[in-house]
């Protein structure tokens, strides 16, 4: 690929550049330059695209799990050992640190890979049995058939991978169609799969929200999986609504952490702090909305906004740098919009300022002095910014924690194990950590409630969501 041209799709195990001549530009969020192009995928493209992966669905479906976990192993691999030059094509589209991509996301990428190709050959049904005289029953798990996996920016990478992984294993066909600003790592990921995989099982287009909206209206895809808002997650429902289209929606999250007056306050706000600037605090699961008790609250504020105060924003080459630039121009506006509109009783305690003149770049935030209702509790930042409310006792933290339409990931410190236990039971999330926040697993379900989606990522538990349930009976007589 040069930088000179546009940057082309993966159809049928192929470059396919779309007819049309419009183009994305894709901008370093560092520089807020325009560092590349990308085509355009339309009707025509997707339609190919489609009809490439139910072709190839025909012979892939009858692949022996062997045959799938090999195919998976060998793109873990390619992964590794290009490692470089997928960190280098993310960096540049994110603006996350170099490291981060190197030291952690592209490890848990080629884990998660090795995973999903064990589980190919886990794939079971229940145990035949006579359930009626002279009849034995059994159950077979299926694929589903042609897979849409759309994929947000905040992760492009992972967020690919933890998509081609189940379906891939199960034994599905995929179309992919990464975010408009951060599309290289998934083109390139198409690539290695090229070359390990028949044609047409994984294919990438390239394009805007009129190409996503093609991919999921067209009666070919018969699961689509969106990672993504819940505003994007509601329009895909409504759109593949029309021919009762499998959905697999991980949405948006607004993690609350729950700090008890027995927690160790400098453990829990080094938590807090890890957990809510990593990768600009654009996670999906960032500890972002921490809810203190009144005992403990001014200390802790104090040691969260001391700690907060010394992460690093800076370009993905530093290595200095604890988190990067916001990735666009959109996203910045937003969280400095919900920081412009703080309530007269919020508390900025550190941060809230835009950090140089160029670049998407947010100085880490703690907010403090806030309420239930207020805009920048209710709604989900993505970004670097951490709130924090006070509570007075364990059911007051309950009801604080609970009273928003997310419901993805949270957590809880506390010395006292049956707090632990009895407040995990309470919170109405799909995850919730015990002293800890935002470990995953590729072993481990990823997914949320409510407002947040549903269906698993990583874990067995996806695998599920990627396959059909048939029941086989068969006379004895």
């Amino acid at each position: 690929m040069s930088s000179h041209e546009p940057l082309y799709s993966v159809v049928d195990g192929k470059p396919l550049l779309p007819a049309g001549e419009r183009t994305l530009e894709l901008v370093d969020p560092v520089t807020e330059q325009v560092a590349g192009l990308a085509g355009i995928c339309g009707p025509d493209e997707v339609a190919a695209a489609l009809d490439s992966s139910a072709r190839a669905f025909r012979t892939w479906r009858k692949a022996t799990p062997a045959a799938r976990q090999e195919a998976l192993l060998a793109i873990a691999d390619a992964l590794a050992a290009r490692a470089e030059e997928f960190a280098d094509a993310e960096c540049r589209e994110t603006g996350k640190p170099r490291a981060s991509m190197l030291d952690e996301e592209i490890p848990f990428c080629v884990d998660t890979l090795k995973f999903f190709a064990g589980s190919a050959r886990h794939l079971e049904g229940k145990a035949s049995a006579e359930y009626a005289e002279s009849r034995t029953s059994w159950i077979r798990r299926e694929p589903v058939g042609v897979c849409v996996g759309i994929t947000p920016w905040n992760y492009p990478l992972m967020m690919a991978v933890w998509k081609i992984g189940p379906a891939l294993a199960a034994g599905n066909t995929v179309v992919l169609k990464p975010a408009e600003s951060t599309p290289t790592t998934t083109v390139l990921l198409a690539e290695i799969a090229a070359e390990v995989l028949p044609a047409g099982v994984l294919n990438t287009v390239v394009g805007d929200r009129d190409t996503g909206r093609a991919l999921v209206e067209h009666p070919t895809a018969r699961l689509v999986s969106v990672t993504g808002s819940t505003r994007a997650g509601a329009q895909v429902a409504k759109s593949a609504s029309d021919d009762l289209k499998r959905l697999h929606l991980e949405l948006g999250g607004n993690a609350p952490v729950l700090v008890f007056d027995d927690a160790d306050v400098a453990d829990s706000a080094a938590g807090v702090v890890a957990a809510g600037f990593l990768n600009a605090g654009q996670d999906c699961t960032a500890a972002t909305r921490v809810i203190v008790h009144d005992s403990v609250h001014d200390a802790f504020v104090t040691e969260l906004s001391r700690l907060a105060a010394e992460q690093v924003t800076g370009r993905p080459s530093a290595e200095e740098s604890d988190f990067g630039p916001l990735n666009n121009a959109d996203q910045f506006a937003r969280v400095t919009g919900l920081l412009e509109r703080l309530p007269a009783h919020a508390k900025v305690e550190t941060g809230g300022h835009r950090v140089g003149d160029t670049g998407y770049f947010l100085a880490p935030t703690v907010v403090s002095g806030l309420r239930a209702d207020d805009e920048i509790v209710l709604e989900e930042v993505f970004g670097p910014v951490v709130t924090v409310q006070r509570f007075a006792d364990e059911a007051e933290a309950v009801e604080l924690a609970n009273g928003v339409e997310q419901g993805l990931a949270s957590s809880v410190w506390t010395r006292d194990h049956a707090r632990a236990l009895r407040v995990s039971g309470e919170l109405d999330f799909g995850a919730v950590w015990v002293n800890t926040h935002g470990d995953l697993l590729s072993e481990m379900p990823h997914g949320g409630f409510k407002r947040s989606g549903y269906g698993k990522d990583l874990s067995a538990y996806s695998l599920e969501d990627y396959t059909r349930v048939k029941h086989v009976m068969s006379s004895l007589d």
